[in-house]
């Protein structure tokens, strides 16, 4: 990544913090996006000091970084950042959409508002960010566009459809995207995580899906619960940097033969049908 220049929407922490430090790690220069001010999800949002903290971590690897306030419910907001990291920088070369909300309700229960919200966020979120960067990157000659999805985005999950709806339409968004891009050399991938141990699951909502509801549930009852939702051993919710690795690799010139890719980093998560069915069948002889 030496001499890159990386966009992260969703910087100030979690996912998007981690994807900033492992890529500036390896020599890129960092634009971060955030929107610490947004509220309206039932977590903690981040703050404009969890976006200085990711200012810290990179400028202390001796990288450059911009960091702006904005919401990826705007366009402008991104646009700006992105003109002012090419005149600072010089380019951009890849771009991480990581942003993203859910929130938690029985299917009849979800307000219109919220759903469309998500939406807007977690699909035209994306859809802005490669409106703001494939410019950029079209001037530069190439580019690498990495859109976060979730496991959610190929399969089903009661209680957030709204969620699991946005991340099965972002796959559409990249894969189209990566077609009508890949004549100038910019790739899009999607990254698909599984339960990932970030602030947006420390919450009630959070600790009852992974670990089901019932009185008393918190992090410890969150962490034990997700042990069933993989089939490696010792693996419950995933670090964010394990998320980070998989970005890195898709940023960097290793995958360059790769687009449309839908990558899972989820510890064998797909696979619990079958181990399912081996228990079944273990079970009954």
């Amino acid at each position: 990544m030496e001499g890159k220049v990386a966009l992260v929407t969703g910087a100030a922490r979690g996912q998007g913090r981690a994807h900033a430090i492992r890529l500036a790690q390896e020599g890129a220069d960092i634009l971060a996006f955030d929107c610490p001010a947004n509220g309206g999800v039932p977590y903690p949002v981040a703050t404009a000091a969890d976006l200085e903290i990711t200012v810290k971590e990179v400028e202390a690897l001796g990288r450059r970084i911009i960091a702006h306030e904005g919401d990826v419910r705007e366009q402008a907001p991104l646009d700006s950042l992105v003109a002012e990291g090419v005149r600072a920088f010089g380019g951009l070369d890849v771009a991480v959409a990581n942003a993203g909300i859910w929130t938690v309700h029985p299917f009849a229960d979800i307000p219109e508002n919220e759903f469309l919200d998500v939406l807007n966020v977690n699909i035209m979120g994306p859809w802005r960010t490669l409106k703001a960067v494939t410019p950029a990157m079209k001037a530069r000659g190439g580019g690498s566009v990495i859109i976060t999805s979730s496991g959610n985005g190929v399969e089903g999950s009661p209680h957030y459809v709204h969620y699991v709806a946005s991340k099965h339409g972002v796959l559409g968004l990249a894969k189209s995207a990566a077609l009508e891009f890949g004549q100038f050399g910019i790739r899009v991938n999607s990254l698909l995580p599984g339960p990932t141990d970030t602030p947006a699951l420390d919450w009630q909502g959070g600790y009852d899906l992974c670990a089901g509801k019932g009185p008393g549930n918190g992090v410890k009852e969150d962490l034990q619960g997700a042990k069933y939702w993989a089939v490696l051993r010792d693996v419950g919710l995933l670090p964010p940097q394990a998320m980070s690795e998989a970005v890195l690799w898709l940023a960097s010139d290793e995958s360059r033969w790769t687009t449309g890719l839908e990558m899972l980093v989820e510890g064998g998560h797909m696979l619990m049908p079958g181990l399912n069915m081996t228990k079944m069948a273990l079970d009954n002889q």
